[in-house]
């Protein structure tokens, strides 16, 4: 089965970066769209960045900062995280979603299938 597995978290001060990776494996679809996902203490999971058939997207509240990117392969996912704020603190999630056909789509609210345990991110 799916497995992914985070790694990158960690402490920063505020303006610093941290980069993100998400390691999958265990993959039996033809494509994959995968995202960075992150819940704070107390608030809901919100969605970062997605990346799947149209290329990435992500929440208004990190635009210009942080970027997603992934092989081609969707074995490897990263999330680099720039001007890091008090108000980024969170789990860190990488999602991933399988699809049968050659393009894989998952639009926003999309209930990706498979999860990795996450990574905590803290910015002081």
């Amino acid at each position: 089965h799916v497995q992914l597995v985070e790694s990158g978290g960690g402490s920063v001060q505020a303006g610093g970066s941290l980069r993100l990776s998400c390691t999958a494996s265990g993959y039996t679809y033809s494509s994959y769209c995968m995202g960075w996902f992150r819940q704070a203490p107390g608030k809901e999971r919100e969605e970062v960045a997605v990346i799947d058939a149209d290329g990435p997207r992500y929440a208004d509240s990190v635009k210009g900062r942080f970027t997603i990117d992934k092989d081609e392969a969707d074995t490897t996912l990263d999330l680099q995280m720039n001007s890091l704020k008090p108000e980024d603190t969170a789990m860190y999630f990488c999602a991933a979603e399988g699809c049968t056909g050659h393009d894989c789509y998952c639009t926003v609210g999309w209930e990706f299938a498979f999860w990795g345990r996450g990574t905590q991110v803290t910015v002081s």
